[in-house]
């Protein structure tokens, strides 16, 4: 926007004056309404998508307009739709982030629910018109961007990123309204790849919330409490740490064998969420990814790029698990690093 100057990270603040909301607040309409005078809202661009399996992108004007909310059966109480989520946090963010740019949120949705109007409950399905049918996703993230807060890492444009995750699977619809269940993030987007990075304090794996007062009222208590000096720090740390070509071969066998070790050991190591598919993907990429692949003569590897290499075939998760999954990237990454120094934690994955 003119007049607007991109600014990398130095000192963040992430806790502005603001006083504890005392009412609910109203959706905001995310194509009009700005947050201040210095904010603005440009439409999200579209490069590679933040996540690929089994995803479409869709719009929120085609949740709000298109799409039938869900309800509790027993008492048919509303849930709180996928729009209203999107637009409790954006808000958020604005009372946040105020003066910064934030960028209009990409909303992504899998697992469609079809169904039809009672009019037409008799009608062959191929006789139904548009206007008699009903759908909603099962699950469904977003994130947006705010690109005048932003960080280089090995020459990678990293952008604070907001985003969460809605999974009606995760929910008992056939029972009385209960505290509905949210995923909630903030963190940051490689704008090479669109990877993104979460850490664990920037990440609400089960967000609990009764309407969208509780929603904005967690996401805010969140967006104080993430360092993310911290968060870029560690990231940047990883650059200095580097595996040789037996140590990535040593790295993924184990993560192979990992699946299928007895419980108990299991249990006694780091979790690890990548899929045996993942793993590959991951063997494949370290040769053939033009951004993150190995050194093509001595073929060791950073530990910053094995981390987009990580959080590169997260990008096949489903809806559902791909935020424990790109936490758990960044908490094995970590773990590789020390393991590198020679802390135990870790030292299975190499040894």
């Amino acid at each position: 926007m003119e007049g607007m100057i991109l600014r990398p990270v130095q000192q963040p603040t992430l806790v502005p004056n603001m006083a504890a909301p005392q009412e609910q607040k109203q959706s905001v309409l995310l194509p009009v309404i700005i947050p201040s005078t210095n904010t603005s809202l440009v439409p999200a661009r579209k490069p590679l998508p933040f996540i690929e399996a089994n995803t479409s992108e869709v719009t929120i004007d085609h949740l709000k307009r298109e799409c039938i909310i869900p309800v509790f059966s027993k008492d048919n109480e509303e849930t709180i739709a996928h729009q209203s989520f999107i637009e409790t946090i954006y808000e958020a963010a604005c009372e946040m982030f105020r003066g910064e740019r934030i960028d209009a949120p990409a909303v992504r949705v899998s697992h469609i629910v079809k169904g039809r109007i009672p009019e037409a409950i008799h009608k062959p399905a191929s006789q139904l018109l548009d206007s008699e049918k009903t759908i909603y996703y099962e699950r469904m993230m977003f994130c947006f961007e705010i690109p005048s807060i932003y960080q280089d890492v090995a020459g990678n444009r990293l952008n604070l990123t907001i985003g969460g995750v809605r999974a009606y699977n995760q929910e008992n619809l056939y029972a009385k309204k209960t505290a509905e269940k949210f995923k909630l993030f903030i963190g940051f987007k490689n704008l090479v790849c669109c990877n993104l990075c979460v850490s664990t304090d920037g990440y609400k794996a089960c967000l609990k919330a009764m309407d969208t007062m509780n929603l904005y009222q967690s996401a805010i208590d969140m967006f104080r409490s993430y360092d993310m000096a911290k968060h870029l720090s560690q990231m940047s740390a990883y650059q200095d740490y580097k595996m040789s070509e037996s140590q990535f071969a040593q790295f993924l066998g184990k993560c192979r064998m990992y699946q299928y070790l007895p419980n108990a050991e299991k249990k006694a190591l780091p979790e690890l969420l990548l899929t045996d598919t993942q793993v590959s993907t991951v063997a494949n990429t370290y040769f053939t990814d033009f951004n993150f692949n190995s050194d093509s003569k001595t073929r060791e590897i950073t530990l910053w790029r094995l981390y987009n290499l990580l959080t590169g075939a997260n990008k096949t998760s489903y809806i559902d698990n791909f935020l424990d999954r790109a936490q758990n990237a960044g908490e094995l990454t970590t773990g590789l690093c020390r393991a590198l120094e020679g802390d135990a934690e870790y030292s299975w994955f190499l040894s």
